[in-house]
């Protein structure tokens, strides 16, 4: 008997375009009587599509057929080898597998181990767990017993993406600082495709330039809202200050902010013509502001969360929803008395005749560094780490 386990030796979560490294180990139980093999043993990774029937149809291609042809037709043999065998929806990526190797013969106790190394393509969606559509991915190693069924175990990671990775445009300001520093230039030239990374999240999301909204409705002024950037990393905070100032005209009693996902479907992959945005929560910061001249919020960005990002089938974008709770009627002053030892009390209205003022504003959420975000990702899955052969 031999029992194989396998683990990702740098964490759960990496970047597109990034090296996956992969430890195989195979051990032979003490209990054997003899000398164990195995034929032969394999590693690929791929990616696995599932979408909601009642929210999204894929147009089928001439090759999608023949492609699921074939993929039943390996899937009803147990010697032939089909990775995504038993999951659920369709491979949409799939490397090419990797031979670990052949003929492996381990006594007694006796235990070795492989390392399976794969660069996940530059194309590959994140990893996405949405309400129509999820992208789920797997490190799948094969293996067989002569004459026996192949055993396959999984090792499920996570997937984010950069855009704009190669654009050098972002790092000519770093660039400047380099070339003004031997030490710093010389240290870029060694950068691997990580530390580039974490160069150009830093640059874009480092820069700080403040917006201010003012925010109205029909009777008048309500409040001005400044937010101090336009791009946040994942785990980072969104702080914004909200001022009631005197020139506000309209009387907000209460507001409320919260951070939502917006997922859209393709035009052509939706169920229903006039099928809506799917919106999800993630944060929310409430607060009474009657009588405040200034507020400020913070919401924290989750880091299993996944950044805004674009495929055939689904586009994620992030926003601020607002809501703004105003009234309707003048309120009496709060009258502070001139002589301080003296005490006031204000009594609040019992009814107020309200409105409701919603706004959006929407926000760019980017990936953080991959091993920050392998601290928080909890991935499930019904293979477990490990098999007996």
């Amino acid at each position: 008997m031999i029992e194989v386990s396998a683990h990702l030796t740098r964490g759960l979560t990496f970047l597109a375009r990034e090296v996956l490294e992969c430890s195989v180990t195979f051990t032979c139980s003490a209990s054997s009587t003899s000398v164990e093999s195995l034929a032969w043993a394999s590693a690929q990774l791929h990616c696995q599509c599932h979408i909601s029937g009642s929210k999204v149809i894929l147009p089928k291609m001439p090759a999608d057929e023949k492609s699921e042809e074939l993929e039943m037709l390996q899937s009803s043999v147990n010697t032939s080898l089909a990775p995504s065998r038993g999951e659920k929806g369709n491979c949409i990526l799939s490397t090419e597998p990797k031979i670990l190797f052949c003929d492996l013969k381990l006594k007694p106790g006796e235990r070795k181990t492989f390392f399976y190394r794969e660069t996940i393509p530059s194309d590959a969606p994140p990893s996405y767990r949405g309400q129509a559509v999820k992208y789920s991915y797997k490190v799948t190693i094969g293996m067989q017993r002569v004459n026996c069924p192949i055993k396959l175990l999984r090792v499920p990671f996570r997937v984010l993406v950069l855009y704009g990775l190669g654009d050098t445009s972002l790092l000519e300001q770093d660039d400047q600082a380099a070339s003004s520093n031997p030490f710093l230039a010389e240290e870029r030239t060694q950068n691997s495709l990580l530390d580039l990374a974490i160069q150009v999240l830093n640059t874009v999301t480092s820069r700080k330039r403040p917006n201010s909204y003012n925010i109205k409705n029909s009777d008048g002024s309500v409040a001005r809202f400044c937010l101090f950037k336009p791009a946040y990393k994942l785990g980072e905070d969104i702080i914004g200050t909200i001022e009631f100032p005197a020139g506000c005209t309209v009387p907000c009693i209460q507001y409320s902010v919260v951070l939502q996902s917006e997922e859209h479907i393709a035009e052509e992959c939706r169920r229903k013509p006039h099928q809506g945005v799917s919106m999800s929560s993630h944060g929310r910061h409430q607060e009474f502001c009657l009588h405040m001249s200034k507020s400020h919020m913070v919401l924290p960005i989750p880091l299993h969360v996944t950044p805004g990002f674009i495929t055939d089938i689904v586009c994620l974008k992030w926003r601020l929803h607002f809501e703004f709770i105003t009234a309707k009627e003048p309120l009496p002053d709060h009258v502070i008395p001139a002589d301080q030892s003296e005490s006031a009390l204000w009594q609040g209205p019992q009814n107020l005749n309200v409105d409701t003022l919603v706004w959006n504003l929407p926000i760019k959420i980017l990936p953080t560094n991959p091993m920050h975000a392998s601290t928080s990702t909890t991935l499930v899955t019904k293979t477990p780490a490990a098999v007996t052969v």
